[in-house]
């Protein structure tokens, strides 16, 4: 479990499936998603998914609670190869209600600030190019543009720590 001043960041259970299924399938949180929102089947896999890699990597995908429990997003870090090498992949999603708070920037430096401590691979965000509010969280944080490229057909950019080398 990951604490900020404002956030808990814990591994999801089967009982977030509500929580995942209102904030994956709402249309204003998905704008950027070239998957568009998800149903209750997807989110559900998706979900079963972040459980099976918390299983087998011991981190992932959390869900974020304010102190009170509530649910208010799911973020963190997971695994993935880009370009034949691994990173990991910094993501996150927000209920509307949560939106302008800061809590982006806050989850994103507390995960990448764990990662430092304790994985070898670098930090990424993959995001829509139109991305405008994730690439200000991007910016926020520190990391700078690495790579555009096409993600799920759309153009796309990644960004990372300006230690993080990619070829």
């Amino acid at each position: 479990m990951i604490g900020t001043d404002r956030l808990v960041l814990r591994r999801p259970t089967a009982a977030d499936l509500t929580a995942m299924v209102e904030i994956h399938s709402d249309p204003e949180t998905n704008r950027f998603n070239p998957l568009g929102p998800a149903d209750e089947a997807r989110a559900t896999r998706d979900l079963m998914s972040w459980l099976a890699h918390w299983a087998v990597h011991g981190f992932g995908y959390c869900a974020i609670t304010e102190p009170s429990g509530f649910v208010v997003g799911f973020g963190g870090l997971r695994t993935h190869v880009f370009e034949d090498e691994p990173v990991l992949n910094l993501y996150y999603r927000f209920r509307p209600s949560a939106w302008g708070k800061g809590y982006a920037p806050e989850m994103a430096r507390a995960v990448v600030d764990w990662a430092r401590e304790h994985r070898p691979e670098p930090v990424l965000i993959f995001t829509k190019s139109d991305n405008a509010p994730a690439i200000r969280v991007a910016e926020k944080i520190g990391f700078t543009l690495l790579r555009e490229t096409v993600l799920e057909g759309a153009p796309a950019v990644v960004y990372g720590a300006q230690e993080t080398i990619v070829t």
